[in-house]
Order: structure tokens, then C-alpha cells, then sequence
């Protein structure tokens, strides 16, 4: 008699627990179905509404453009770049036309009246680009590299002299207020020295802090700046680490 209790009170709890592992899963498995379905409903009903807004928003978008237009053929490029800006506000959140063309228009007026300084990429080139490089041992424009990660990243321009290694490169925005920033510990190292850390910046931000690219398609020209490479060196890596930076084998003579 005793074994045979003690065989039960063995038995009983294992049942037990494995009534309460298939209980939970059947109940998890409901709950689950439930949550997508919940969730399936709410995308459905965000997608309402942005279809309520896009129709709702579409005549102001419109008359933004259509003022812009305007104001752009009477030559009043402050005004034609503030309604081309709320027409492009408009259609990052909606689709309502290609970016490309509004982001160009933006651009165009910038420089038309006079703010290429308020503005990122194509409106600040000036600023990224000697205007004499007559003292550098190698300057070459679109260098040849390997970029083995993906990035929409490029480099323009490697210039090389007794004093530093400049590096002009060229991001383009994807979304409305997209951003870009610079590690301070992103560095170059060429094939015959060790690592180069980086020494200055121009027209781009350091980490932390951000340099924001306001529409998509507009392009960011900025410069990094290293310690000179070895004269014996021909090619160098350019890293920032933990990011898809990864260039190799750029050449530099």
C-alpha cells in the first residue's frame, strides 16, 4: 500500500504539470490569434486614416505647388522656396508626387536667394572644396575603392600631403529630417603605417550631436581630416567602427 501512494503521489504531479504546459500553450495560442487580429484591425484603421488624410490634405498640397510656381516665375524666391517647403512637408507624409523634383526646386532656391548657407549637401559644396590643391602630393576625384558594406556614402575626392589626409565625401538624405554624424574614433590606415585617428571635421557633425539633411534627396557634402599618410604608402582602409563605414584598398598614388 505505501508504494502504490507513493507511486500516485509521483504520477499525479507530473499529469498535473503536463495538463498546465498544454493548457498554456492552447490558451497562448488563442491569445496570439487574438493579438494578430487586434492588430490586423488597428493597421487596417491607421491605414484609413492616412488614406482620410492623404484625400483630405491633397487640395493644400496642390495650392501650395501651385503658388510656389508662381511666386518662382515672378522671381520671388523667398516665397517660392517657403510654399515649395510646405508642399514637400506634404508629400513626404502622403506620396503625393516624386521628392526628386520638389527636393530640386528647394535646392534651386536656396541659392536664388541667397540662404546656400541654411541649406545641406549641393548647397554648402563651396565649403567642402579647396581652391587650390597645388601643395598636395595626390589628389584624385572619385578614387577607387572597395565598399564592403552597404552605404549610400561616397568618396568624391582623396587628397594627400606632408600635413594631412583630407577626405570629401557625399551622403544623400532618404527621409524627410534624416541625419548623419561622424564617430570620433573613426580612422584611416594605409598599407604601409598604423591607424590614423581622426583630427577635424567640416560641414558634418561629430557624435553626439546631428547634422540634419531636411528632405530626401538632398545631398551632404562634408570633409574628414586625418594624419598625413606615410609618402610610401599607395593605399589606405578608412573605418568607422560599429557602422556600415568600411572602405578598403582606396587608393592614394
Amino acid at each position: 500500500m505505501c508504494l502504490f501512494i507513493m507511486g500516485l503521489t509521483t504520477v499525479m504531479p507530473v499529469q498535473a504539470q503536463w495538463d498546465r504546459i498544454h493548457t498554456s500553450t492552447a490558451i497562448s495560442g488563442v491569445l496570439g490569434v487574438l493579438n494578430e487580429s487586434i492588430e490586423s484591425a488597428e493597421r487596417k484603421k491607421a491605414m484609413e486614416i492616412k488614406a482620410q488624410e492623404k484625400a483630405q490634405y491633397e487640395q493644400t498640397f496642390k495650392d501650395a505647388m501651385t503658388e510656389a510656381k508662381d511666386f518662382e516665375q515672378n522671381e520671388k524666391w523667398e516665397d517660392a522656396l517657403e510654399k515649395y517647403e510646405e508642399a514637400a512637408k506634404l508629400n513626404c507624409k502622403y506620396g503625393y508626387t516624386d521628392q526628386r523634383q520638389i527636393t530640386r526646386k528647394i535646392n534651386g532656391l536656396y541659392v536664388k536667394a541667397g540662404r546656400e548657407d541654411d541649406g545641406p549637401g549641393v548647397l554648402n559644396n563651396a565649403k567642402t572644396i579647396l581652391p587650390d590643391y597645388s601643395g598636395y602630393r595626390y589628389m584624385r576625384e572619385n578614387p577607387v575603392y572597395v565598399n564592403k558594406k552597404e552605404t549610400s556614402t561616397k568618396i568624391v575626392r582623396v587628397a594627400c600631403s606632408d600635413k594631412e589626409t583630407r577626405l570629401e565625401m557625399e551622403t544623400e538624405g532618404i527621409y524627410a529630417n534624416d541625419a548623419g554624424r561622424i564617430k570620433g574614433a573613426t580612422y584611416i590606415k594605409g598599407n604601409k603605417g598604423g591607424k590614423l585617428t581622426l583630427v577635424g571635421v567640416e560641414n558634418i557633425t561629430l557624435a553626439p550631436a546631428w547634422t540634419y539633411i531636411p528632405w530626401p534627396y538632398q545631398k551632404l557634402r562634408f570633409v574628414l581630416i586625418f594624419p598625413p599618410l606615410p609618402d610610401n604608402a599607395t593605399e589606405f582602409d578608412l573605418i568607422e567602427p560599429s557602422s556600415s563605414w568600411q572602405f578598403k584598398d582606396i587608393k592614394c598614388k
